[in-house]
């Protein structure tokens, strides 16, 4: 199974630096290529971009809630994460655990 993204310029570069080779830079209307992608049998893992995931929010919790691959990962952009960022990995886990683990400044 390979991994691929859907993210920015910048991003797309720096994964592509880690040996991901499937980067797809999105511009405008991300969700055409979101559905190309998750409809493919080769990918296991979908990295996108928080603002991305933004653009396409409804159809990515759509998706999430029937299908199991691929796994989409959320991963900040230069710019970092979003105002109002919700980590949906970290939720998972502290459904699933019952504990929260992410990292808190104090």
């Amino acid at each position: 199974m390979k991994i691929a993204a859907i993210c920015d310029n910048d991003t797309a570069m720096g994964l592509r630096l880690a040996g991901i080779q499937d980067c797809f830079v999105s511009r405008d209307n991300s969700l055409p290529l979101f559905d190309e992608l998750t409809q493919r049998n080769d990918i296991g893992i979908l990295f996108i971009t928080e603002r991305i995931a933004e653009q396409i929010g409804k159809q990515l919790k759509e998706f999430r809630l029937r299908n199991d691959l691929p796994v989409i990962v959320e991963i900040p952009d230069k710019k970092g994460h979003p105002e109002g960022h919700v980590d949906f990995i970290s939720h998972l886990i502290k459904r699933a655990v019952g504990i929260d683990v992410s990292k808190k400044n104090r």
